[in-house]
């Protein structure tokens, strides 16, 4: 069906013929590829011992058959494999710090659907590589230039069960990580961890926070997910309803591997994915002034709440490792993305969903207030989601450009496809890097208005197409 290769790994469909799909070959060559550059880079920094790389896996159908092949293929490399197995994003991020490895290797396709599984490649500071970095991966796999161990010098692999516990000890030791707080104000809190390895990690922060009432919703991992993995509001129904029948203080969505958060209010309404990022901010930025950065398709509400406590906003491409890097770049002391995506940076460079879940909580016991009237101090704007489905042959930039000249008299940005700005509201339209569409956000302080836009953008794209 599909193999999508881009700054967020190599991602694609199990089955089906090879280079279209993610295949048995497909992902020997790419591990192979991966392993390759980590062993020609790390060779000039540490010479020629083994290298060690880290690995782990959401709770997809696949993802035990994509492990071995990723782990043999690495080994037949001669690099050493810590195999963490069933683990979160952010947990292998952290793993390659604490255990001083090399590189590490996430298997996971994130919101995707359950036909879908990826290889998410970090770098030797856990953070996800860079577009030039995985443009060298890809040519060496093109190539195919690899040269595999002599039987003497094969690779070897360690299990490793304990880092998600390290991964907790940092997050309570974290100095806004209020347990006290979150002990005391007694919450009751409904979980849904479709189907993966939230089920694993969730449940075992919340304790370590002190949370003892804790419902767990899908919390068997089988892959077969019971709903849309991606946590959006109309996936989240039988969490939203759940939050009520059980009358908790809150509702927690994560996505398959823990690294996108959302929550529902007491009363069963979304708290908003947007408004994920928003909270932790204005949580952290009360306590330690500084910037901010989150992608050019997230909530305005961000800059407004940034202003307020005296921090400057800067927006970046979509991609996490853009957003990282300008964090980096404008010394941001939080960052993330709309799609509900924390990063702190105090404790490492990437996505973390269980990071964010100690902080909102911190916040929360903090403001004495209940879950809905938190959200109702922050700015109300409502961002249209929608997408368009690529067909082959379709030139996005034939298409962009159609629009682009349409809508010349408007202000646009083109650092990631094209925002336009109406006045007050905007528009952003780009492609995905993770599945053949594209995605058309509009953001109002009507939600009207803002679907007014959205559609009036998709009918322009589709005249173009």
């Amino acid at each position: 069906m599909s193999l999508i290769k881009s700054i967020s790994g190599i991602r694609g469909t199990i089955g089906g013929v090879t280079s279209e799909n993610l295949t048995p070959l497909d992902i020997v060559k790419f591990a192979a590829a991966y392993g390759t550059w980590i062993t020609q880079s790390s060779q000039k920094k540490n010479g020629t011992a083994h290298k060690k790389i880290v690995v782990g896996r959401d709770g997809r159908i696949s993802g035990e058959m994509v492990k071995s092949l990723v782990v043999a293929t690495l080994n037949g490399l001669g690099i050493d494999v810590i195999d963490l197995d069933l683990s979160t994003t952010p947990t292998v991020e952290m793993a390659v710090v604490f255990l001083k490895a090399d590189g590490g290797i996430i298997l996971t396709a994130s919101h995707n659907p359950k036909e879908w599984n990826a290889l998410k490649l970090l770098n030797s500071r856990g953070e996800f590589i860079s577009g030039e970095e995985g443009q060298l991966i890809l040519e060496l796999a093109e190539k195919e230039a690899f040269i595999f161990a002599p039987v003497d010098k094969l690779g070897s692999t360690i299990a490793d069960d304990t880092m998600l516990n390290e991964h907790i000890k940092a997050i309570v030791s974290h100095k806004l990580v209020d347990v006290k707080a979150i002990e005391a104000a007694g919450f009751k809190i409904v979980v849904d961890v479709v189907n993966s390895t939230g089920a694993i990690a969730v449940p075992a922060l919340l304790k370590a926070l002190g949370v003892e009432n804790i419902i767990m919703l899908n919390e068997e991992i089988t892959g077969k997910f019971a709903h849309n993995p991606e946590p959006l509001p109309e996936n989240l129904t039988q969490l939203s309803q759940e939050v009520c029948t059980q009358k908790a203080s809150l509702g927690i969505a994560v996505d398959p591997d823990v690294d996108r958060l959302c929550f529902v209010c007491e009363d069963g309404t979304m708290f908003g994915e947007e408004y994920t990022l928003v909270a932790v901010a204005d949580y952290i930025l009360g306590n330690q002034p500084g910037n901010t950065v989150s992608n050019l398709s997230s909530t305005q509400a961000l800059k407004d709440v940034t202003e307020k406590h005296g921090g400057q906003y800067f927006a970046s491409a979509v991609g996490e490792v853009n957003v990282v890097n300008m964090m980096k770049e404008k010394e941001a002391v939080i960052g993330g993305e709309g799609n509900g995506g924390i990063i702190v940076p105090e404790l490492h460079y990437g996505r973390d969903a269980l990071i964010g879940i100690a902080l909102f909580l911190s916040h929360l016991a903090h403001s004495k207030k209940s879950i809905k009237q938190l959200r109702s101090t922050y700015p109300d704007y409502f961002i249209s989601k929608n997408k368009i489905t690529l067909e082959n042959g379709v030139d996005v930039k034939n298409v962009f450009d159609h629009i682009k000249t349409k809508y010349q008299n408007n202000p646009v940005n083109e650092i990631d496809g094209l925002k336009i700005q109406f006045d007050n509201d905007w528009v952003h339209l780009r492609t995905s890097n993770t599945e053949p569409i594209i995605r058309i956000y509009a953001e109002s302080n009507f939600e009207t208005t803002a679907d007014n836009i959205a559609l009036r953008l998709m009918k322009d794209i589709k005249e173009a197409m």
